[in-house]
């Protein structure tokens, strides 16, 4: 090896080393960054996340958007039973939903009862008369107008299941005593879009029926003052002649909705 050559053979070395040190250097600082694990924080290894190659990724953000846009909210409903466990597994999906301090800061009251539906619909009716009477003002009962929406809510009794979604401000924690609970409404709306698309894709039809006000629903449901509730989602097959409003099938384009920086 002459001289030059040698000059080179060590200079590439010297290079090997350098990046080596540099990637062991930046190893070492994303290492330390970390938290230090305490006797309240305790990190685990990822688990179940499995990579897939991007076609297979487009594949499957392209099925998951081909199904959810089938659907719909529908408010004729068919009073033919739905098994419990399928309400069951869809809500455990739900509970899954990210959220505040992982307080989990929801409950979801379950009413199959003939009886608790017949009170529910007549209290949330009468609150809908008072709204559509002048409550909402004429600038909200415009925007209703495509939707063919009135003070009657027929649904509320003939659906097999509401799902009132209540918000807990405050829960017990594993030692009992009661905690504040944070980001209330972002995680109950979080929880509430699981529900929706686990509820779709076990087939079955939804509505979110949000009576202003609903405090009605905390008494009914016999909740707590510190629950507020948020959505009654109604839930069960769709009636044979179910129709929706064709307003409903008008969605913004991607442009609209999203911007890409």
């Amino acid at each position: 090896m002459d001289d030059k050559a040698h000059e080179t053979c060590i200079a590439e070395l010297s290079l090997l080393r350098l990046s080596d040190n540099l990637n062991k250097q930046i190893s070492e600082s994303t290492m330390t960054t970390r938290p230090t694990p305490t006797a309240d924080f305790l990190p685990i290894p990822l688990p179940d996340y499995q990579e897939r190659p991007i076609d297979e990724m487009r594949r499957g953000a392209q099925a998951f958007y081909d199904d959810i846009r089938t659907r719909h909210t529908v408010r004729d409903f068919s009073d033919r039973p739905v098994p419990r466990d399928i309400i069951e597994t869809c809500i455990r999906a739900a509970g899954t939903a990210p959220n505040g301090a992982n307080h989990q800061p929801w409950h979801f009251s379950v009413i199959g009862d003939p009886a608790m539906k017949k009170k529910i619909r007549t209290a949330a009716e009468e609150e809908e008369r008072a709204f559509y009477a002048g409550r909402a003002g004429e600038e909200w009962i415009e925007a209703l107008r495509p939707l063919g929406t009135d003070d009657s809510k027929p649904f509320l009794e003939i659906a097999p299941w509401l799902i009132c979604i209540f918000g807990e401000r405050k829960s017990a924690s594993a030692d009992g005593k009661f905690r504040k609970n944070y980001y209330v409404p972002e995680s109950v709306s979080i929880a509430t879009g699981f529900l929706i698309a686990a509820l779709h894709r076990a087939g079955l039809a939804t509505l979110t029926h949000t009576p202003n006000p609903m405090s009605f629903l905390t008494e009914i449901c016999q909740r707590p003052d510190h629950n507020k509730p948020y959505i009654l989602l109604v839930t069960g097959y769709p009636a044979a002649n179910a129709t929706i409003p064709k307003h409903a099938t008008e969605k913004k384009d991607l442009s609209e909705i999203a911007t890409f920086f």
